[in-house]
């Protein structure tokens, strides 16, 4: 499998390599990069670097992919080695559609709906213009989130082309079958109550009213912070952060870390503004999937579908205003509701949480299959 991704450090990708790889693929990697790390391989398969990027420059990322579509041979020579050509987001797929060439399958992996593709201005119009193009050729797509496919794809773009739905679940496909991990340990009660903002970090309402939180709360709620700033989306995160007692920022972690992240919060935020009304509430992050696995009570907004996939499982707290309704619900909190709400989330299928081995082959099998539809 030919994998053409947005940004060859990021820790997703090694992830769905990875997945690929138990379902039984040998995919190569290929893709840009917004670091100085240029790595030699992820999670073990070959990676090829095409070049850095940079967040919040489209012109600058559209300009690195028009630099490789001027050297079509090269990515064509790699379509004709692959059995399936993969591109992880559009800028990626316009690469992937090239290498395939219309000789192999072509496979288009969204994890994300970029505003351009919602807007009315000249750059956007021209952005949707590109998409229609490289939708019309694509063989299977790969959704993280079930609105993404009925609210944009099928609603907005009345695609009908073949859908897997792909959550951003757990790995958990090296578990013998029928293992179920240890029911999590809860944090110590509080007050304080912690909540934990984990992840990419872009979300500038969201610092805003974490810092309010914490500012009224009066000492009963703390927030714990780590990840990656996008520091393009904020004034100037290293300064709010420092001077606002109650907030603390871990900085970027690994996966190995998580345990300890989430073992040392009640709560977990898993409120996105950064699309807001678009993306924000069509998809389905990280955060739910590794705070219900790991104890940490989600909270999220009403009306999206973190809220719907919380409220179907009958866990977490979801919100209407998220400042007034958190202080009015977490800052005197009782010890025994807490539990309750904790307790809760060990009632979750497992299923619902991470990805098997058998998930991983019916991937693969997927990918496999894509040109036959």
């Amino acid at each position: 499998m030919a994998y053409f991704v947005h940004d060859l450090n990021d820790a997703a990708v090694a992830r769905r390599v990875a997945m690929m790889q138990a379902g039984g693929a040998f995919p190569i990697v290929l893709g840009f990069r917004r670091s100085e790390t240029v790595p030699a391989t992820i999670a073990g398969a070959p990676a090829i670097d095409l070049g850095r990027t940079a967040d919040a420059r489209l012109v600058q990322r559209a300009w690195a992919v028009v630099k490789n579509l001027l050297r079509p041979w090269r990515l064509r020579a790699i379509g004709r080695a692959a059995d399936v050509v993969i591109g992880r987001n559009l800028e990626a797929l316009a690469l992937a559609a090239t290498a395939a060439g219309g000789t192999r399958p072509l496979v288009y992996e969204c994890l994300d709906i970029h505003r351009s593709l919602v807007g009315t201005g000249r750059a956007a119009r021209l952005v949707q213009r590109v998409e229609a193009w490289l939708l019309a050729r694509i063989d299977l797509l790969l959704v993280s989130s079930p609105a993404f496919h009925s609210e944009y794809f099928r609603a907005r773009r009345h695609l009908d082309t073949p859908t897997m739905l792909l959550e951003n679940k757990l790995p958990a496909w090296d578990a013998a079958e029928g293992d179920t991990p240890p029911p999590p340990v809860p944090a110590p009660a509080g007050p304080p109550w912690r909540i934990g903002w984990f992840g990419m970090l872009r979300c500038r309402k969201t610092l805003a009213m974490l810092k309010e939180i914490v500012r009224r709360s009066e000492g009963d709620i703390e927030v714990l912070i780590a990840g990656k700033p996008a520091y393009t989306e904020f004034v100037d995160f290293d300064a709010e952060v420092r001077d606002t007692p109650g907030l603390t920022y871990h900085g970027p972690y690994k996966p190995e870390d998580l345990d300890d992240l989430y073992g040392r919060t009640h709560f977990a935020w898993a409120i996105d503004y950064f699309e807001e009304g678009l993306n924000s509430r069509w998809l389905l992050p990280n955060r739910i999937y590794e705070a219900t696995g790991h104890g940490s009570v989600p909270i999220a907004l009403a009306g999206v579908q973190t809220a719907a996939w919380l409220s179907a499982r009958e866990i977490g707290l979801i919100v209407q205003n998220p400042i007034e309704d958190v202080l009015r619900i977490i800052k005197p909190m009782e010890p025994a509701r807490y539990m309750r709400l904790h307790q809760a989330l060990a009632r979750v299928p497992i299923g619902d949480l991470t990805i098997s081995r058998a998930e991983c082959v019916e991937l693969v099998q997927a990918l496999g299959d894509a040109g036959d539809r």
